[in-house]
């Protein structure tokens, strides 16, 4: 596969310093940042994540508890971990770097990816591209860096860490001696660190020690025993890429916004100004053919109870990078602030006010509207969205999602909702419902463990209220669940409601337990059963309270 020249800028212990710069710490007190530590899947405490090199000197290192680190060093300054300050912060540094290289891409905050080749030669040679960034970025935020150039992302990233410039072509050889340990350092999502580690340990265990050992590996054996991670790993061993680093675009910020004076009493009102700032926004995307994927849109309102209220700063996000609809146009822009305006503050929570200071009517109260702001996210040149792989042409598609938003534009946005999944442990609790169009994080995030769930496969069929059953044994008696969880007997029948009879259990699996927040008011404690009917029809049954339910059905 062929390789690129990349060149990686790094800063050093990036999140701690950022964290002292925006908390105004000085550079030489001794700094950490502690962010959460898990176990079995719940937060059992905080360690150290990053250290200042000061802290470092004075024997604080990461992973250590808070109590460990401020032992090695009273006087250390403890700061929370911070993702959204740790991107802002670095932004400059991003801007510094982009007066040398006319693109870059931020893999994470304190590491920048660029592609060498063109840079290196209009500044001379790569040593004195190096040298330009590292200036560009002390002259312009004061932060030290380092920069590195090999070929492939792995090999630049530990270059810069020991601040060299390595050979072409020699990529391999410079990591061919390192512990394949190192392939942290390549990972972008800190999701992804725990796998890699993993992995990593396994190696070791196997007798795979080094990044050389690693791509010593016939690729057709990598790929068929570790997967894509290790398909992954390997590439990156060899010195070689996936892709190329991806430039930085540089857009102006695409939002609009307006002051309403007077405000807006009404939501009507409030609209037609909307509808000014859609076609103001539109019009900018249109005059640069540009597209977005997601909108946001701000209200500010002002306060009900007279200048003491401070009234709400309400935002919400529509993802729309549906290029089959026909685009974002001003009219579908104008419709999502209506929707969102009529459900902030038409609601029940308005009106709740209302009846406290003693209003006789019961319409709903619409606080007034000061502030208006639309922004473009994600924007990308139009026409480079993908269409569906199978039947784009047909227009079922297309059809089908003008029709739900005909139908959100005569009745509101939360008239049509869509389904998302979220975590939890059983089926029930991982539906998420939103209004279709909307794009908003679930409550429960599905990517952690959640220890306990139910194994798949996942029912087909939720039923919409769950129905009454009685689990029998193989001597028709009530199978119980006792107070530490467990079962009677092994279910022999299942009684329905309307049904002629006991229904025969031909296979079963189980019982789960789960108990949630069993020590608050709001915990929960229920066993799970899979059972096959004679029928063919498989159920997920459910104990709380003394009785069982049937919560689903299985294909």
């Amino acid at each position: 596969m062929a390789t690129t020249r990349t060149a990686v800028l790094w800063v050093p212990d990036w999140p701690v310093v950022a964290a002292m710069a925006a908390a105004g710490v000085d550079a030489h007190v001794p700094a950490a940042v502690l962010g959460a530590r898990s176990r079995g899947g719940q937060t059992a405490g905080h360690s150290v994540v990053a250290v200042s090199a000061v802290a470092r000197a004075a024997g604080v290192r990461r992973g250590m508890r808070r109590r460990q680190a401020q032992e090695r060093c009273p006087e250390l300054a403890l700061l929370p971990a911070d993702d959204g300050r740790d991107a802002r912060e670095f932004e400059p540094v991003a801007l510094a770097a982009e007066t040398v290289v006319a693109g870059i891409e931020v893999a994470r905050p304190g590491l920048l990816l660029l592609p060498a080749d063109g840079a290196a030669r209009y500044h001379g040679s790569e040593h004195a591209l190096a040298r330009a960034l590292v200036e560009a970025v002390a002259e312009r935020t004061g932060y030290e860096c380092a920069v590195g150039v090999a070929d492939g992302i792995l090999a630049a990233i530990l270059a810069a860490r020991a601040d060299a410039v390595v050979p072409p072509g020699g990529s391999r050889a410079f990591l061919a001696p390192r512990p394949a340990a190192e392939l942290v350092h390549a990972v972008t999502d800190p999701g992804g660190v725990a796998a890699v580690r993993e992995a990593v340990d396994l190696w070791w265990r196997l007798g795979v020690r080094t990044l050389g050992d690693l791509a010593a590996l016939p690729t057709p054996v990598v790929q068929a025993r570790f997967g894509d991670l290790g398909a992954w790993a390997h590439r990156l061993a060899r010195g070689e890429d996936e892709r190329p680093p991806a430039r930085r675009r540089i857009e102006a910020d695409l939002a609009v916004a307006a002051d309403l004076d007077p405000p807006a009493l009404r939501v009507d009102v409030a609209t037609f100004a909307a509808r000014r700032l859609a076609e103001e926004l539109h019009e900018m995307l249109a005059r640069r053919g540009l597209a977005c994927g997601r909108l946001r849109i701000t209200a500010r309102t002002g306060g009900l109870d007279g200048p003491t209220d401070d009234g709400a700063t309400l935002e919400r996000v529509w993802r729309t990078d549906d290029a089959a609809t026909g685009g974002l146009s001003a009219a579908r822009i104008t419709d999502r602030v209506r929707w969102q305006l009529e459900g902030w503050l038409t609601g029940a929570a308005l009106g709740a006010r209302r009846a406290a200071r003693g209003a006789d009517d019961a319409a709903p109260a619409v606080a007034p509207i000061v502030h208006l702001a639309l922004a473009a996210q994600e924007v990308v040149p139009a026409g480079t969205h993908q269409p569906a792989l199978w039947g784009a042409g047909a227009g079922q598609d297309v059809r089908a999602r003008r029709a739900l938003g005909r139908v959100q534009g005569l009745l509101g946005g939360d008239a049509v909702l869509t389904v998302r999944v979220q975590g939890g442990r059983d089926p029930r609790d991982r539906v998420h419902l939103v209004p279709f169009g909307e794009d908003v994080a679930p409550a429960r995030d599905a990517a952690l463990p959640w220890p306990g769930a139910l194994p798949s496969p996942a029912p087909p069929t939720l039923l919409p209220e769950p129905a009454p059953v009685r689990v029998l044994d193989a001597a028709d008696r009530d199978v119980v669940v006792g107070a530490r969880l467990g079962t009677s007997g092994e279910p022999a029948a299942v009684v329905r409601d309307g049904a002629d009879g006991p229904e025969r259990v031909v296979a079963w699996a189980g019982p789960w337990p789960v108990a949630e927040r069993w020590w608050a008011p709001d915990g929960r404690r229920r066993v799970y059963l899979q059972v096959v009917l004679e029928d063919g029809q498989g159920l997920l049954l459910a104990a709380a309270g003394g009785a069982w339910r049937a919560e689903a059905v299985y294909d």
